[in-house]
């Protein structure tokens, strides 16, 4: 995509966010804006397994590195995190299905339909792993970020990627870590379709 187009593109997610359009709806058209990987420039992946859908298990993470609160640093954050898993952990792309940035947008991972390898051998396979860009330990992230995960997972029902009587969990629920963080944990443990 030509360097102009994608500072446009992103800017016209960004207003969508903020204006909350579609946002409420669970059809096909409120899939809100999802910045697909060509847009963020991910690196080519090489995962071949694919996820048996509707998936019944969504797990909450939180990457516990920076924070971005713009979509230009929010695209950097998500090229990093893909780095760090290619390149440094030698996984087949970045380990999360989607990622929520501080911006309101969300980064495409591996997408609805591929095996993620974000909370180890028994929950990969039967989940949607989705991890927030920051640490939230001490913090809390912007409504504009929890409202991004929300749209995603009424996304996720109306595509069929999800079943409609899904479970949230949250990684610390599935694997010994401090993950998602303990202010973003106690958080989605309010969401409807949270279960321990």
């Amino acid at each position: 995509m030509p360097a102009m187009s994608r500072p446009c593109t992103l800017l016209a997610w960004t207003l969508l966010t903020l204006l909350g359009l579609g946002a409420a709806q669970e059809d096909l058209t409120s899939c809100g804006p999802i910045v697909p990987r060509r847009e963020w420039g991910a690196l080519a992946s090489t995962c071949e397994r694919r996820l048996n859908l509707p998936a019944r298990y969504v797990v909450v993470s939180h990457t516990a590195g920076s924070p971005c609160d713009t979509p230009a640093s929010c695209e950097r954050q998500v090229q990093n995190v893909q780095s760090y898993h290619v390149r440094n952990l030698g996984w087949c792309d970045v380990g999360y299905n989607f990622l929520i940035g501080e911006d309101g947008l969300v980064y495409e991972g591996r997408g609805w339909n591929t095996h993620g390898a974000h909370s180890g051998p028994t929950w990969n396979p039967i989940s949607i792993g989705i991890s927030f860009m920051g640490n939230y330990m001490e913090r809390v992230p912007p409504q504009r970020a929890l409202r991004a995960a929300q749209s995603l997972l009424a996304c996720g029902v109306a595509r069929g990627a999800l079943r409609r009587d899904y479970e949230v969990k949250g990684h610390r629920d599935v694997q010994q870590t401090l993950s998602p963080g303990d202010q973003l944990y106690r958080i989605i443990q309010t969401w409807p379709h949270y279960r321990d």
